[in-house]
């Protein structure tokens, strides 16, 4: 990784829930929280606590230089709300297929 920059990935115990509207679209007890230097605290999901019967994929996709190439989610109402990297770097493989939300609520 480039100097001064920094990720770390670590298992939490708190509750992620994630909502939109009235729709519960994840929720989970076993999220992985991520530290990135420069951005906020992002929590990814485990497939199987997030509703991806609810979700459509999109055409998006973008490419972080520390994480990799990331894939997106979307509903009718919110494009790509969701993201995801299907092959991740070495250095940040814990998160492989987890899903990343912008608006996350944890207890």
């Amino acid at each position: 990784m480039t100097t001064g920059h920094r990720i770390t990935i670590e298992s939490t115990e708190r509750h992620v829930r994630v909502v939109h509207g009235e729709r519960v679209l994840a929720e989970s007890d076993r999220a992985l929280v991520l530290h990135e230097t420069g951005c906020p605290p992002r929590y990814y999901i485990p497939p199987e606590d997030v509703r991806l019967d609810l979700l459509t994929p999109s055409g998006t996709h973008t490419h972080c230089p520390f994480k990799g190439t990331a894939s997106y989610w979307s509903l009718p109402d919110a494009a790509d709300l969701v993201w995801a990297y299907p092959e991740p770097k070495p250095d940040v493989s814990e998160i492989k297929d987890h899903f990343c939300f912008y608006e996350v609520e944890v207890r």
